[in-house]
């Protein structure tokens, strides 16, 4: 990481290391602090730690800051957020991205309510922004105190991996002995954090990702050509039922694939694809982690609290951005965990409010088990899923067989003389008439049985037909879920 006592050139070459070559435009350069108390007129405060301005990310248009931690460490006073905010101002106007670069150690104490009502004014620029523009943070070095709050309220935060991100800095927690502020801890255990790498890998990322995004709400112009074969069959597709990051690579165009914090509650994908040239925004339960064709991890085929929350953010983002989302399903039920148990509830209606409240295009492919509520809330038919597909080898239903049958035919079990040969005999025909692929579809909850090998047609298909949909929803402000 680059010592912390950077300078304003610094600051600005991480701008044009984003930006394309010779796109950037500065605003406000000559801007200092503007407060006199406690003798602040004697300070050198150039541009007043934050430089502002615009430029290019593969040619579309982006506003962006990067603060400059060589002065008074990149907090926040009054001219600081004004900038920003005027940058917002700019960038809300032209329906384009906002890019922050951030070095902050919080607010300016010699500037007091002033810094504090800048960051006021920053917090309700952010929230106007939120579901009009894509609002995106980069770490690199400090992310303190009130710039943290700030930095979840973007859609997309990245960290560079030496920097640290805390509301309360981790000596004045009490007891506290582990290093809650690193980029690990913030990927891994929070899930504040999409990615974290080198300043190039995060540069990377953010430019991959404004190439995919929208640049706002009502951006109908963001597709590209698409080349690969819309009929081109995932051979071997079959085998990704438990590793669903793997099954959506080789759906995308050209296996495009890019995934949001994939440390985070990793039993659950939300990922970026492209199909037929289109952003897609994917949903998928993951029970395995392969790694060069190797199994690195597993997981129960289980919904967890923070799964459900990290997916139903997702879900919601794309909502916002009019992204048609595709969800994988092979879920047999909740984690059955004592820590699970306290938020699970909570995060799987606020899973199911995002699914159901969501009106984009939503398709769904069950790729293995969609047992119970756990099933159906992932963007099942009942809850509004458009197309639902299932693979023909899928098991869709209230529970497994075997438990099933133990509780439905507890007295016969009790009586019979081979209690196993009864039970198997009755799981058998419970999977037949209650928990198949096949049984589903009679009913009207699967659309189709199609060849696992086929699924990137269908799928394709499938977002093309529902390209113009429409659908009338109660007048409402906003759901409270």
């Amino acid at each position: 990481m680059e010592d912390s006592k950077m300078t304003k050139t610094s600051a600005i070459n991480r701008i044009h290391e984003l930006l394309d070559d010779n796109s950037f435009v500065e605003v406000g350069a000559y801007i200092t602090a503007r407060s006199t108390d406690y003798n602040m007129q004697s300070q050198e405060t150039p541009a007043d730690g934050v430089v502002t301005g615009y430029g290019t990310i593969n040619g579309a248009l982006v506003y962006v800051y990067s603060q400059d931690a060589s002065v008074m460490g990149g907090s926040i006073g009054e001219m600081h957020a004004e900038k920003i905010e005027k940058l917002y101002s700019m960038a809300m106007k032209m329906g384009a991205p906002i890019v922050g670069l951030v070095d902050c150690a919080g607010f300016r104490l010699q500037e007091s309510m002033d810094a504090l009502d800048g960051f006021g004014k920053l917090y309700v620029c952010q929230a106007m922004a939120s579901g009009v523009i894509p609002q995106i943070q980069a770490v690199f070095g400090n992310c303190g105190g009130g710039m943290a709050v700030a930095s979840e309220m973007a859609d997309f935060t990245f960290m560079e991996q030496d920097a640290k991100m805390f509301v309360n800095a981790p000596f004045v927690i009490a007891e506290n002995d582990a290093d809650n502020s690193s980029a690990e801890y913030q990927a891994k255990e929070t899930g504040n954090v999409c990615a974290t790498g080198s300043e190039k890998e995060i540069f990377t990322e953010i430019r991959n990702l404004v190439s995919i995004l929208p640049a706002n709400n009502e951006d109908d112009m963001s597709y590209s050509e698409c080349e690969d074969d819309l009929n081109r069959i995932c051979t071997d597709i079959e085998n990704c039922a438990g590793d669903t990051s793997i099954a959506l690579s080789m759906i995308s165009d050209d296996s495009f694939y890019m995934e949001m914090k994939k440390d985070y509650a990793p039993e659950m994908v939300t990922a970026f694809i492209r199909l037929n040239g289109a952003t897609v925004g994917c949903v998928a339960n993951r029970s395995e982690v392969y790694t060069d064709g190797e199994k690195t991890a597993t997981y129960d085929a289980a919904l967890t609290a923070a799964g459900c929350e990290k997916a139903a953010a997702f879900v919601n983002f794309c909502n916002a951005f009019e992204i048609p989302v595709l969800t994988l399903v092979n879920v047999d039920g909740y984690k059955n965990c004592k820590c699970n148990e306290k938020k699970i509830a909570k995060a799987a209606a606020r899973l199911t409010y995002a699914f159901a409240n969501a009106d984009v295009p939503k398709v769904t492919v069950v790729v293995g088990k969609a047992n119970g509520t756990a099933g159906l809330t992932m963007n099942s038919k009942s809850i509004g899923s458009d197309i639902v597909y299932a693979w023909k080898n899928a098991k869709i239903g209230v529970m497994e067989a075997v438990p099933a049958v133990k509780i439905m035919y507890a007295d016969e079990i009790t009586k019979a003389d081979n209690a196993a040969a009864l039970i198997n005999e009755k799981a058998a025909q419970y999977n037949e008439m209650q928990a198949s692929a096949l049984a589903a579809a009679k009913r009207g909850y699967v659309d189709d049985i199609i060849e696992a090998s086929e699924t990137r047609q269908r799928v394709a298909a499938a977002f093309e037909m529902l390209f113009t949909k429409r659908e009338d929803r109660p007048s409402k402000k906003h759901g409270t879920i």
